[in-house]
């Protein structure tokens, strides 16, 4: 019997239907039910922009003709630049989620602003999907968790916050409230079903930040996999984890998991991008996207977007028919302005201006955009704010608080911008700068805070001025502490610590002869010989007890340290420190300025007031130079 085609076009229908459903969704697949479609998804996504509102500066290394570069200094981020580039890039793309993997809060003025109502007003211009509880969110208790949700969800965008791995305990607001925090979400683009998981880092949230005492976090991994496997018994074929617990965790964790086809992450401030990035002077931690594969041997897109609202990651995900990941490609493009300048105020010419935007156009990884105006004027009035509370006084200072990196009559004895009367002190010559010992000893409290900390160390170049007697304003802290430093732990022993102090005089007295080098701790305090070899020039280190006396430091016994990012990565001849990784190094987050207003603020009395420290408490209790 001959078949025509509409015949066997008619035959084909009426089986498909006798097999239950319309001829439409059993010929394509259903979109409504997310069925088997190839699908792609845009990523657009930030994380760790801790209350980094306004734009900043940065010195690139960009062309400028002839084969050419040289520093130039540019406008980078600012809020109203993440939501302007967001905006434009939403409307590139048919399918888009809008990602920001955690920690909005902590690190400026303006998350003391108005309890960061900034950050979440600022946020709802860009409308995230989703947000990932990070550890800094936890900084003010549960308790500010729960005022940051009402901030974010009063502007009407009602951005679920998200974390599968935190259990909230009875004491907090958030304990079986109707609106709390959620393990994930499923958000629908194109008819597709994707859903989204949060992970906040356990250990790190527990012990570095101020969670409610019953509030507990749970194994990443195992809450992980938990959520992956109840989304997919709902026929849910397309899972993201938008997770705070660092770019070498998220590595490791994919490994161990079945069923996750991309993680956007956030917490370790990783900037990841082409090698592109290296000519303007940065140098990537990884590639953007990261693939990997999971406990299968599935393929995995990892990324992060950097910090500080600098960068906003865009990645494009192909998933195939079977909903597995077919294809990841993307951009972390790092925002900037259109205005240009040379760090010695040297004129641009046209020519050089032209070749510098080519030099941009070519690298397709820096982002040249306007900040977004809405944005813009909404910071406005925040900003103003800030300029006033800048002025506000945190202390008094009852002593001029003299500025030295090193001990002694002879190095370094001209730095004070109050002239003799600390550059001749007495104090200062035989111990070292009162304001740096009482930066250590404030990252010791903090530390003590956070994590029982041991001692802290901190580097006499890190704290740039120093500090008149009289009033202390929020700005004169955030001078004393300009760069953009964190708190971190480090476990090490009492040799390491010893090793670490002894790289760091060597690089004060050595070939680079950097007096930025030496070193100031908090609770650990020496005798000092810089006529001795590298190795022995430390003697006599003594470590303080809770009562406040001292008793020998224990090469052996492994200590609480802390100290800040800067030199946990083993920068200013600090070179032991960068060894201790892994478990030994916890990323507390907290700005550094910060915490030395926290210190303050500890400080009793109602007028808080800034002195300095009992001799018996620096540092350097015996200073001996060498020639």
């Amino acid at each position: 019997m001959r078949i025509t085609t509409k015949t066997a076009a008619l035959i084909l229908i009426l089986i498909l239907a006798g097999c239950g459903g319309t001829v439409a969704q059993q010929i394509t697949g259903s979109a409504a039910t997310g069925g088997p479609e190839p699908f792609e998804l845009t990523l657009l996504h930030i994380n760790d922009h801790h209350s980094h509102l306004d734009a900043e500066n940065i010195t690139l290394q960009l062309a400028t003709g002839g084969g050419k570069r040289e520093p130039i200094m540019v406008e980078r981020g600012g809020f109203p630049r993440v939501a302007g580039a967001i905006k434009a890039m939403t409307n590139e793309s048919a399918h888009v989620l809008k990602i920001h993997s955690g920690d909005a809060s902590t690190g400026d003025l303006y998350s003391i602003l108005n309890e960061s109502k900034a950050d979440a007003d600022l946020m709802n211009t860009v409308c995230f999907d989703t947000f990932t509880l990070g550890n800094h969110e936890f900084d003010n208790t549960d308790a500010g968790i729960k005022k940051f949700m009402g901030f974010l969800h009063a502007g009407g965008c009602k951005t679920p916050l998200l974390s599968a791995n935190v259990r909230f305990g009875p004491s907090s607001p958030l304990y079986a409230a109707e609106e709390t925090v959620l393990p994930s979400v499923v958000l629908e683009r194109g008819g597709q079903k994707i859903g989204v998981i949060g992970l906040t880092v356990a250990g790190k949230t527990k012990n570095s930040s101020r969670p409610n005492a019953d509030t507990t976090f749970i194994d990443e991994a195992a809450a992980a996999q938990a959520e992956i496997d109840r989304l997919q018994a709902q026929g849910i074929n397309k899972i993201i984890l938008a997770t705070h617990i660092g770019y070498q965790a998220d590595q490791a964790l994919v490994r161990k998991l079945r069923g996750v086809d991309v993680v956007v992450g956030g917490d370790s401030h990783s900037l990841l991008g082409p090698a592109i990035l290296q000519d303007y002077g940065i140098s990537p931690e990884g590639p953007y996207p990261t693939r990997s594969t999971d406990l299968d041997g599935k393929p995995v897109c990892i990324v992060q977007a950097w910090q500080y609202s600098s960068v906003v990651g865009e990645m494009r995900v192909r998933f195939d028919a079977k909903g597995e990941v077919s294809g990841c490609t993307g951009t972390p493009w790092l925002l900037i302005g259109d205005q240009f300048s040379r760090a010695d105020k040297t004129a641009l010419t046209k020519e050089e201006t032209a070749a510098i935007h080519a030099d941009v156009a070519a690298g397709q990884v820096l982002r040249m955009t306007t900040p977004d105006p809405a944005a813009a004027a909404l910071l406005a009035p925040y900003r103003a704010q800030k300029e006033t509370m800048g002025s506000l006084v945190a202390a008094t200072a009852s002593d001029n608080l003299c500025l030295r990196r090193v001990p002694g009559s002879t190095r370094d004895t001209t730095r004070s911008s109050l002239g003799d009367v600390c550059n001749k002190n007495e104090r200062v010559n035989n111990h070292g700068g009162d304001i740096q010992q009482i930066v250590a000893e404030a990252f010791l409290q903090q530390g003590k805070a956070f994590f029982g900390a041991d001692l802290s160390i901190q580097n006499g170049g890190g704290v740039r001025v120093d500090l008149p007697q009289g009033p202390v304003t929020l700005k004169d802290v955030y001078t004393v502490l300009p760069f953009n430093n964190t708190l971190v732990q480090l476990n090490a022993t009492g040799a390491e610590v010893k090793a670490a102090l002894e790289d760091a005089v060597e690089g004060v007295v050595g070939p680079m002869l950097n007096t930025g080098c030496y070193p100031y701790t908090g609770g650990l305090r020496w005798r000092l010989d810089l006529t001795r070899p590298k190795g022995a020039r430390l003697s006599q280190l003594e470590i303080r007890s809770k009562d406040g006396s001292y008793r020998p430091f224990d090469l052996n016994t492994t200590y609480k340290v802390a100290t800040i990012s800067f030199l946990a990565d083993g920068n200013d001849s600090f070179t032991t420190l960068k060894s201790i990784t892994g478990a030994r190094r916890i990323d507390v987050g907290l700005d550094y300025a910060e915490a030395f207003l926290q210190y303050i603020e500890k400080l009793p009395g109602e007028n808080k007031v800034l002195t300095p420290l009992p001799v018996k408490d620096y540092s350097t209790q015996l200073f001996v130079d060498a020639p």
